[in-house]
């Protein structure tokens, strides 16, 4: 696995998670990001409460952001010496839901530009309309020119290459 002391965002994340976030009302998107990824500590003790594994650690997962409602956003390094930017976005909900929300950093810049966040993507694709938004989407086209697509594409084609996330994690659970 791919892994670093380093919790600055990279650029484009940076960029995009600038931008902030409005939940209007339950219409917009529920997200909250982070400064900074969470630290190797934190995220190990959340995973562990998250589990009920006190053998979990966190080491596959850096946290950006989260929820409303608790639940995490992050990047699961699921691509053995491949940089962070080629993992794979994925959330772990507070009650237990979990999801891939893009196969890498470019496509979770165009889920971001279509106006949907990281649990619109996975957990409540069917509860809402996306709503695009101009100032990511000139932050997708900048840093990911050639990746545009649907963010429905983009959630999917993940999940079709990670199908097997949601067994991996469940496995961890005691």
């Amino acid at each position: 696995m791919t892994t670093t002391d380093d919790r600055r965002f990279p650029s484009p994340l940076a960029a995009a998670l600038a931008v902030p976030f409005h939940y209007d009302g339950g219409e917009g998107i529920d997200f909250e990001p982070f400064d900074a990824f969470l630290c190797a500590e934190d995220t190990t003790d959340w995973l562990r409460l998250w589990t009920g594994n006190s053998e979990a650690t966190g080491d596959d997962f850096r946290v950006f952001g989260q929820n409303g409602a608790g639940g995490y956003a992050a990047f699961w390094l699921a691509r053995p010496g491949l940089p962070l930017t080629d993992q794979p976005v994925v959330v772990l909900g507070s009650e237990g839901e979990t999801g891939v929300v893009a196969a890498d950093l470019a496509d979770f810049l165009w889920v971001l530009a279509a106006g949907t966040g990281p649990f619109e993507a996975t957990v409540d694709r069917h509860n809402r309309t996306p709503r695009p938004d101009p100032e990511r989407t000139a932050i997708a086209e900048r840093f990911a020119p050639h990746r545009r697509r649907p963010a429905d594409a983009l959630t999917g084609h993940a999940s079709q290459e990670f199908p097997d996330y949601d067994d991996i994690i469940y496995d961890l659970c005691r």
